[in-house]
C-alpha cells in the first residue's frame, strides 16, 4: 500500500564525462528508476549534467539534451559521477583535447561546487575525477581494479580499497568496475528506502543482491535471498514484513502454492536454510536492532520480536551470536558506517 505522505523527494545529478561508459550510468539509473516504481516514500530526481550538451558513448548511441553543470546545489543533492572508457583519443586528434578540457571543467566544478552535506556516489573510474576534485580526501574509496593504482596516486590522502564491491565512507560512496554500480545503487536503495524495495528492484533487474567484502556477514534480512523462485520469495517477502507472526507451515503453503512437505524442500534448496531457521534469523535480528535503539527490557524485547519467552530468544540468539542479548544492551548501539542525511532504517 503507498503511502499517503508527500515523497522525500531526493536530487540525483548524474555527471556525463566524455566518452561515457554506458553501463556505468544505465545500471544504477534504471535500478533507481525501479525503486521509485516500487515506492512512494522516496521519490528519485535524476538529471543528467555535464559540460557538453551531447556525447558519443562507449557503446556508439549519442547521448543528448545533457543539462550544464549546475552553478549550486541543494544540501540534499546526490552527485554520480560515472566512468569513462579508458582510451583517449589519439593526441593529435581535436577531441582528444576538448575531451580533457571536459574532464578538466568537471573537476572544476566538483571542487567548487560539493560542500560537507552532499553525498556524492563514484561508478568505477568516475573515482578518479572525484580524486582530482580532493573530494576522497580522509576516506575510504575504491574503483575498478585495473585503476586503484592511479586513484592511490591522485588520492594519497585516501585509502584506496582494491578488493571490494562498494565502499560506503560517510558522505562518500565509491563502487568497483562497471557492473559493482548496480551493487551500490541496490545498497544506496535499501538505505534510503527499504531493504524490501531494494530486493523487489534486484528481482526486477534479475541480478543478485550481493554483499561488500567490507562486512562480515550478510544481512539476516537479505541472507537467502540469490535465487529466482517466486513462490520462495513470496514466502520470505511475507516472513520478513512480519517476522513475529506464528506462520505455521499450512499458511506459508498456501501463500507458495504448494505443499508443506514441497515448500520445505524448495526453501531449503534455494535458500540453504529451513523456514524456521530463516523465521528465526528474522525474528533474532529485529531483537538486535530493538535492543540497540530501545531500552526495553529482554522480556518486552523478546515479545515483539516474535518469542514466547526471553528464554527461547537466548536459545535462538546463541546460533548467530557469541555474547548474550545483554552485551549488546550493555555495549549499547554498534558502530555503523554513516547513513546520508536523513536515511532511515530499512
Amino acid at each position: 500500500m503507498r503511502s499517503a505522505e508527500p515523497p522525500r523527494v531526493i536530487p540525483l545529478y548524474v555527471v556525463v564525462p566524455p566518452r561515457l561508459l554506458m553501463l556505468d550510468a544505465a545500471g544504477p539509473i534504471d535500478a533507481i528508476r525501479r525503486a521509485n516504481v516500487e515506492q512512494a516514500r522516496v521519490r528519485f530526481d535524476v538529471h543528467w549534467v555535464g559540460p557538453r550538451r551531447s556525447v558519443m558513448t562507449s557503446i556508439g548511441v549519442l547521448a543528448s539534451a545533457i543539462a550544464p553543470l549546475p552553478r549550486s546545489l541543494s544540501d540534499d543533492a546526490m552527485i554520480m559521477l560515472c566512468g569513462s572508457v579508458g582510451e583517449l583519443s589519439l593526441a593529435s586528434d581535436p577531441a582528444a583535447a576538448r575531451d580533457e578540457a571536459d574532464e578538466a571543467a568537471i573537476v572544476a566544478w566538483l571542487a567548487a561546487a560539493i560542500r560537507p552535506p552532499h553525498t556524492v556516489i563514484s561508478i568505477c573510474t568516475g573515482a578518479l575525477l572525484a580524486a582530482r576534485a580532493g573530494l576522497l580526501d580522509g576516506h575510504s574509496c575504491t574503483t575498478h581494479h585495473q585503476c586503484c593504482a592511479e586513484l592511490a596516486r591522485l588520492a594519497p590522502a585516501a585509502r584506496v580499497l582494491d578488493d571490494q564491491l562498494y565502499v560506503q565512507d560517510r558522505q562518500r560512496w565509491t563502487s568497483a568496475g562497471i557492473t559493482a554500480g548496480i551493487d551500490l545503487a541496490l545498497h544506496l536503495i535499501a538505505q534510503l528506502t527499504s531493504q524490501a524495495c531494494a530486493l523487489a528492484v534486484a528481482r526486477y533487474l534479475v541480478v543478485y543482491i550481493r554483499r561488500t567484502g567490507a562486512e562480515p556477514q550478510l544481512s539476516p534480512w537479505l541472507d537467502g535471498r540469490n535465487h529466482l523462485h517466486p513462490a520462495v520469495h513470496r514466502v520470505q517477502d511475507a516472513i520478513a514484513a512480519d517476522p513475529r507472526s506464528a506462520w505455521s507451515g499450512d499458511r506459508l503453503a498456501r501463500l507458495a502454492g504448494t505443499s508443506v512437505r514441497h515448500l520445505s524442500r524448495l526453501f531449503r534448496a534455494h535458500t540453504g536454510m529451513t523456514l524456521p531457521d530463516y523465521r528465526n534469523r528474522l525474528r533474532v535480528a529485529l531483537a538486535h536492532e530493538l535492543l540497540a535503539q530501545t531500552r526495553l527490557d529482554i522480556e518486552q524485547v523478546a515479545e515483539r520480536a516474535g518469542f514466547g519467552s526471553a528464554r527461547q530468544l537466548r536459545r535462538a540468539w546463541r546460533r548467530w551470536h557469541a555474547t548474550p542479548p545483554r552485551a549488546e544492551r550493555d555495549a549499547g548501539a554498534a558502530p555503523e558506517r554513516a547513513r546520508p542525511p536523513g536515511a532511515r532504517h530499512a
